[in-house]
């Protein structure tokens, strides 16, 4: 658990440029301080010591504003970043090397026993405000956009936004793009925006249904020549 939490720490400095020592992060990041008080509240919980449990997670969240629930499955160098509103339901899954931003929600929408919350994958970014609900599985490397609201499953390697969230173009890894890692999982480039690519492929359409209607109008003229000739013998 202690080296969990140290990687946690360290892996800070890799994702917020304003982050400049140990020290500073340890005492100035609740997003780690949520993340330690649920590593201990996590062991506690699977080892059968589930109230002082649940009570270390309520005191993080008096704390912190970041309410992880203690069963929730959480891997390596998880960064929470600002963190105010983060909701972890019970039984969320969180791979490794995942950041997720403040106001998102990993939420339960059933009352069935089993799994009723998101499972995310590895490497995965998820932007201010975006909302996972339901036991989706969202891929390795995909990356949720701020205030998105996610209800289906996410592809490896995929972006999604909007409400209710939608795939768009761009199919890079989150923390590979121009070399340095992609703050908030936004897309920043009108490529990547799925309204912009409608738009787009609308005015490609018209553009061909232009063309035709002026083929048309040609052809019909000619037919039109044609008759008078034809009239006039």
């Amino acid at each position: 658990m202690f080296k969990r939490i140290v990687n946690d720490i360290d892996s800070v400095f890799a994702r917020d440029p304003a982050a400049r020592s140990r020290l500073e992060v340890v005492l100035c990041y609740p997003g780690v301080h949520a993340v330690i008080l649920y590593r201990i509240s996590n062991w506690l919980w699977r080892n059968g010591i589930k109230f002082p449990g649940r009570l270390i997670s309520y005191i993080a969240r008096f704390l912190t504003g970041i309410e992880i629930h203690p069963g929730a499955t959480i891997g390596h160098r998880f960064f929470i970043d600002h963190g105010m509103g983060v909701v972890i339901g019970e039984t969320a899954t969180i791979g490794d090397d995942v950041t997720i931003y403040h106001d998102v929600t990993l939420g339960g929408t059933s009352l069935t026993a089993g799994p009723r919350h998101p499972q995310v994958g590895n490497n995965v970014i998820i932007g201010a405000g975006a909302q996972l609900l339901g036991p989706i599985k969202i891929g390795d490397n995909a990356r949720i956009g701020s205030n998105a609201v996610v209800v289906k499953d996410v592809d490896p390697d995929t972006t999604v936004v909007g409400i209710p969230a939608r795939p768009v173009a761009e199919k890079t890894p989150p923390e590979i793009k121009d070399g340095h890692f992609v703050a908030y999982a936004t897309p920043k480039d009108d490529e990547t925006d799925p309204t912009m690519a409608l738009l787009e492929q609308m005015r490609h359409q018209l553009e061909q249904l232009t063309g035709r209607v002026a083929e048309l109008e040609v052809e019909n003229a000619d037919l039109a020549g044609s008759a008078d000739k034809w009239e006039n013998k």
